[in-house]
């Protein structure tokens, strides 16, 4: 048995490999065991005719298509490995020769894995990205703990507000029925929130506790129930609790009671430190983005589509979980979640065809770097892998062992893409943002009125 690749054509390669007859009289017998107790032959009990008794009744090649799909699945996959050929799909197969009692030539249309270009991708040159901390991100931070701290309190002396979270009963109504999915008891409801439709909440507002209140409301036309889109409805509310925040002053009190620090500025500057720890990680975080990104649009390289469609798949499998994860059920939500998906899969396919040559950028790179993960990283991948399981201390080793032997290739990869990112990001440029310098003659020309205009538009 043989094999040679007798055209390439970008990323399609025709193999062509041989059958040997041996092989195939071998495939023929396993075709024949696999079918005999399919066959009826008058004078035999099904599955005890002889395989020369099923022939001379049905045909000399009635177990041809089974055996030749036996050994074309045997002796694909050695074509394949022979010719050290990435292949990322099914073959496209056809017969070149096939005649008894003679060695079997086929030929075998396979998509591989794209070649890669690369552009420049050491010392790319990239504007600096960077996160300045301000007084009123700090202020933000505080308001931010406040609202955590506040407390709630049931409101019984004014009407409703925004902002106030309250208990109700509600049915809704379409002319005179009343609308599967519309009806609730003692619902909370944040006034202020948007989680109902529009116009629904706002007429709450200045209703008060005990209230019965009706509330006219239009579905927007991309409703996700086709049969209230656009419609005009009716909601029948009852009232039964109003709840409002009560903040905390934001004063050294407070500083003692959210946190280790006596004053609050003490806590002003420990916030501070944190959010420009914070600002840190975050644009170092864009800025590697960045450079990946360049050093991705640098390369040329022809995606295949296969890999461009099962890259939206894992993309929306991914989005689909997510929803999953928040414990949404019902028929109702199904529906919905199903429609979130197919919306997602349209929209995704520039971050897919991002992700899979941004994939292939790295494995080159790691190629032409002969980048290799060594054993030691390997363990302390494993062991890593094995502390975000609960498993008990006696039995640690032997999983890692088994996290080795299952997903070496994975771990590996992993670690090399890691140590590519790296080497990219260590030999990097970042470059300051060159502020565009005003001459002075140009800033003498400058009217007053103009001067009024700038200061209007000038960033806090």
């Amino acid at each position: 048995m043989g094999s040679t690749i007798i055209k390439k054509e970008k990323n399609i390669v025709t193999l062509e490999f041989t059958i040997s007859k041996e092989n195939f009289e071998k495939a023929v017998n396993e075709a024949y065991l696999k079918l005999k107790d399919k066959i009826a032959v008058q004078g035999f009990r099904k599955g005890k005719a002889p395989k020369h008794i099923i022939e001379r009744k049905y045909g000399k090649g009635i177990f041809n298509e089974d055996a030749l799909d036996i050994a074309v699945n045997e002796a694909y996959p050695i074509a394949v490995k022979e010719n050290n050929l990435d292949v990322i799909d099914s073959p496209k197969l056809s017969i070149v020769k096939f005649e008894e009692g003679e060695d079997i030539v086929m030929s075998a249309d396979v998509q591989v894995m794209p070649e890669v270009e690369l552009g420049e991708y050491k010392g790319v040159e990239v504007e600096r990205f960077e996160i300045k901390v301000t007084d009123d991100d700090v202020q933000k931070e505080l308001e931010r703990i406040q609202e955590q701290n506040a407390r709630i309190i049931e409101v019984t002396d004014r009407p409703v507000q925004n902002g106030d979270t309250l208990t109700i009963d509600y049915a809704g109504f379409v002319g005179e029925e009343q609308f599967e999915g519309g009806t609730a008891e003692n619902q909370a409801l944040e006034i202020g929130s948007n989680s109902f439709i529009p116009g629904f909440e706002e007429q709450l507002v200045g209703k008060n506790k005990d209230e019965e209140v009706e509330i006219n409301v239009t579905f927007p036309e991309e409703y996700h129930a086709e049969n209230l889109k656009g419609k005009e409805a009716i909601f029948k509310v009852k009232i039964h609790e109003i709840k409002a925040k009560e903040l905390p002053e934001i004063d050294d009190e407070f500083a003692k009671d959210v946190s280790e620090f006596d004053t609050l500025e003490e806590l002003k500057a420990d916030t501070r430190k944190s959010l420009e720890q914070k600002a840190i990680d975050s644009a170092k975080i864009t800025n590697d983005n960045n450079i990946i990104t360049k050093v991705v649009k640098n390369a040329n390289v022809e995606i295949p589509e296969v890999l461009i469609d099962r890259e939206i798949e894992y993309l929306a499998r991914n989005y689909e979980q997510q929803f999953r994860n928040q414990g949404f059920a019902g028929k109702e939500v199904e529906d919905l979640i199903k429609s979130f998906v197919e919306q997602y899969k349209q929209s995704a396919r520039e971050q897919a065809e991002f992700n899979v040559k941004a994939d292939l950028v790295l494995k080159a790179i790691i190629e032409k770097e002969k980048i290799e993960a060594t054993e030691e990283e390997l363990n302390d991948e494993a062991e890593k892998l094995v502390a975000s399981y609960n498993v008990e201390e006696d039995k640690k080793e032997n999983f890692k062992k088994s996290i080795l032997e299952s997903s070496k290739n994975y771990i590996q990869e992993t670690i090399q893409k890691n140590k590519a990112i790296e080497m990219l990001v260590e030999n990097a440029i970042l470059a300051d943002k060159v502020e565009e310098e005003v001459s002075e003659e140009v800033t003498e020309e400058v009217t007053e009125e103009e001067k009024i205009e700038q200061e209007d538009v000038k960033p806090e």
